[in-house]
């Protein structure tokens, strides 16, 4: 099985969110399930700093984007039993960031992928690389399935190969104005609304969405949230018409680089036989913070997004309520201003129960999930999520707005059968939250239940293994549509 996979963002070489963790990790694990794994991405600044050994694979190649003739070069770097192949075209990804500057997208981003999704598929016939299924994510990649359906119907080269497109987050589109479509060689004839027209707008996702042979979202509930007008950002409809061919499957998290056994990161390492570990550091994540809250009560860690996606202005009103019943914050983020500011200034209210560091800092965040207690996400809406997967592994127990991922990760604890691994709310309001986190601290004050399901989220299975053998299954029924 040849899998082809478009990403704008992969680790370990360039990351601005969660994008980048799944690009960097299913692929290796496809891979070690026996797939050919080709994976492509542009050449970023932030990649050539890192001076990676590449191979030279294309020199000097060209093609014609909308009557423009754009020369490239492509390199590959090999590691792990993986290729990863690198589109270098200096005047388009030279650049100091991804997608754009603090005072907004870069204006040529239609371009700019347009062109990263041709010169992939492009290479793939130069190398003779023949996918089975060419796997392309977000917006920056969907240009690549309007390719194949207008493009490269005819080329024998492309006919046997089928398409996946997979959302990581609806709300991200990739709009742009009308005359766009000429400009990346695409028939202006498409600019209706059956094909990408959109409020006026060029919609780039919707070519994922149309065009691709299947349709993937991150986790399984995010699939039905996003065809209803609430999570649907307008393209609800469309999914709706698409509902056969979309799908969810879970994300998963790559132990190891989150396992509190081997992990560098923490000040001792720890596991389910043993927890003593914790409690160091717990003691740690005290010192760090600055604070010195007394070992009876629970610690909450958060590592987020300073966003009213991520549910923080939830929280900034629950705060005085929640530190009332009896809980310690620590947060890592960085975010809108106007948060910021109301938790800078509830830190000088409550500065022996709340720590925050408005920064990300890996090893800080690493220790959060290690030394707190009860890790809190209430977001709004979570395609997927991840940060529940790594306290679980961590022992933390998540406290979580049941939607997306977490809803399909978490399991609300219950005291009598002993089952679950979180807890959950509903709606989305201080009271729903209070509930939630003060069923959290009724179960912290039973050292026997709470060490019983920090067992529960210790065993809990998030790992790509068993996502990759899914995708892997779905990759073989597309390859066998007609």
């Amino acid at each position: 099985m040849k899998i082809a996979f478009l990403a704008s963002e992969v680790m370990p070489y360039a990351k601005t969110g969660g994008l980048a963790d799944v690009a960097g990790a299913l692929p290796k694990f496809l891979s070690g399930l026996g797939a050919d794994v080709r994976v492509f991405m542009p050449l970023y600044r932030e990649v050539r700093k890192k001076n990676l050994p590449l191979e030279p694979v294309l020199v000097d190649a060209a093609l014609d984007l909308g009557g423009k003739r754009v020369t490239f070069s492509v390199s590959a770097h090999r590691a792990g039993g993986l290729s990863v192949f690198f589109i270098d075209q200096a005047a388009y990804f030279d650049r100091d960031q991804l997608y754009g500057t603090p005072a907004g997208d870069y204006p040529d981003n239609a371009e700019r992928f347009a062109f990263f999704s041709r010169a992939s598929l492009e290479t793939m016939r130069a190398t003779g690389f023949r996918p089975d299924v060419v796997h392309g994510h977000d917006w920056q990649a969907a240009a690549a399935f309007a390719y194949l359906k207008f493009s490269y119907a005819d080329d024998p080269f492309f006919a046997g190969t089928r398409s996946l497109f997979t959302i990581h987050n609806l709300a991200y589109q990739g709009l742009f104005e009308k005359d766009v479509l000429g400009r990346i060689g695409l028939p202006e004839s498409l600019f209706n609304m059956n094909d990408l027209e959109f409020y006026g707008k060029v919609n780039t996702l919707k070519a994922g969405i149309l065009y691709a042979t299947a349709v993937t979202t991150v986790s399984p509930r995010y699939s039905r949230e996003i065809q209803t007008p609430e999570f649907g950002c307008g393209l609800d409809g469309l999914l709706r018409h698409r509902a056969d061919a979309l799908r969810g499957i879970l994300n998963g998290v790559d132990y190891q680089d989150w396992d509190p056994a081997t992990d560098r990161l923490i000040p001792r390492n720890f596991g389910p036989a043993d927890l003593a570990g914790k409690n160091d550091c717990r003691e740690e994540l005290f010192r760090m913070f600055g604070l010195a809250a007394p070992a009876d009560l629970p610690v909450v860690g958060m590592v987020t997004r300073l966003a009213g996606q991520k549910g923080l202005d939830i929280v900034c009103e629950a705060l005085d309520s929640l530190i009332g019943l009896g809980l310690t914050f620590v947060i890592l983020g960085t975010g809108d201003q106007k948060i910021q500011d109301f938790l800078l200034a509830a830190q000088k209210i409550h500065p022996a129960r709340l720590g925050l560091k408005i920064a990300f800092d890996e090893r800080i965040a690493h220790t959060i999930y290690a030394g707190s207690d009860i890790f809190l996400i209430p977001s709004r809406y979570e395609p997927c999520g991840l940060t529940q997967m790594y306290a679980l592994k961590y022992g933390t127990i998540p406290v979580v707005r049941a939607t997306g991922g977490l809803d399909d990760s978490i399991e609300e604890y219950d005291p009598l059968a002993g089952s679950g691994n979180g807890f959950k709310f509903v709606e989305a309001a201080p009271e729903a939250l209070l509930s939630a986190a003060a069923r959290s601290v009724e179960a912290f004050r039973r050292p026997g239940a709470w060490k019983a399901l920090v067992g529960n989220a210790m065993a809990a299975d998030f790992s790509w293994k068993r996502s990759a053998a899914a995708y892997l299954e779905l990759y073989k029924k597309i390859a066998a549509t007609a």
